[in-house]
């Protein structure tokens, strides 16, 4: 199989195992989930799908020469999400909108419905090793880590948005090296620029005021379908269009759900305004501290940059909005 990625370029992927999960229904179905939720209304720019970024990262390890096995809890590590992806943690109100952990939460559960478990046993795996983020130290780290989940969303992003060029990216990957189980950046130069695009991809896109207007816009929409049986449970794990081909057919004789279609398509404006608002949001908020090497020891930009340290502390705390639409 050939595949072309937009980040990392053409690959011949050979390996059974791998062909076998990517042509699976449930990988299959990331293709009509949109990787930046329901972002285009905001920031419009070339569609990416979840099925772009879980092969992105297991190009990523397959390129730091990680094992089958890594290669594959990568390629899986998004299958349990929802339509419109991270907007499912605003239609269940009891889940956190400030660590947006919702597929994660469902992951186990999910996958073993599938028919993953049975391929990877086809080819001598075992579900119950590949779903261990322990076995995996590269895999899942916590902010403000790096691990190649951020990588490649960030890059990924940044690219499609205009926001840094092929050059950039290519500069940025020919400056990353592995030790001792950790993402480290050849020098200080690279690991601050990559540091600055995370923050500045944080503040203008992912936990900025139009992201918080699109998670809880979303999230009102789903749920008031969801309240009134326009949409069941299960329609949240099929794909994006599927999903809003069942609301649009009942916003015309429902005028409430209008307004919520309304809003979610940033069609009615709205102000932050702490003082009077129809809506109190958090959004999550992402942050890196890049390892780098200073000659032959291993330190954080935060070591160096007493102002980086400061962002750092201010920039993990969920960011949070008062939101008040016109009538």
């Amino acid at each position: 199989m050939n595949y072309n990625d937009t980040i990392y370029g053409n690959y011949e992927i050979q390996e059974p195992v791998i062909l076998e999960l990517i042509n699976s229904p449930a990988m299959q179905r990331l293709k009509g989930i949109d990787q930046a939720w329901y972002f285009h209304v905001y920031f419009p720019g070339i569609p990416r799908s979840r099925f772009n970024h879980s092969l992105g990262v297991y190009l990523l390890l397959k390129n730091y020469w990680a094992s089958i096995e890594e290669q594959i809890a990568w390629l899986l590590h998004d299958i349990s999400h929802g339509t419109f992806s991270h907007c499912l943690d605003y239609v269940f109100e009891w889940w956190n909108q400030k660590e947006q952990s919702h597929q994660d939460n469902i992951f186990e559960s999910f996958i073993k419905k599938t028919n993953i478990p049975d391929i990877l046993k086809k080819h001598g795996l075992n579900i119950e090793y590949i779903i261990d983020d322990t076995h995996f130290p590269l895999k899942e780290t916590t902010l403000p880590d790096l691990c190649a989940d951020r990588i490649d969303y960030i890059l990924r992003d940044a690219w499609h948005l205009g926001e840094f060029s092929h050059e950039e990216v290519t500069y940025i990957l020919e400056h990353l090296i592995i030790r001792e189980n950790k993402r480290i950046f050849k020098d200080l130069p690279s690991a601050k620029i990559f540091a600055e695009l995370f923050y500045h991809m944080n503040e203008k896109y992912y936990a900025g005021i139009e992201s918080a207007a699109m998670y809880r816009t979303v999230g009102d929409c789903l749920r008031y379908a969801r309240k009134h049986e326009y949409l069941d449970s299960d329609d949240f794990y099929t794909v994006d269009t599927q999903v809003l081909d069942k609301i649009t057919t009942h916003i015309e004789n429902n005028q409430q759900l209008d307004i919520y279609w309304q809003r979610m398509n940033n069609k009615i404006p709205f102000t932050n305004n702490p003082n009077d608002f129809d809506a109190h949001v958090f959004c999550k908020s992402r942050i890196v501290d890049p390892l780098f090497v200073d000659d032959t020891i291993v330190k954080r930009v935060s070591d160096v940059d007493s102002a980086w340290k400061m962002s750092i502390q201010n920039a993990l705390s969920a960011k949070e909005y008062f939101l008040k639409f016109e009538k």
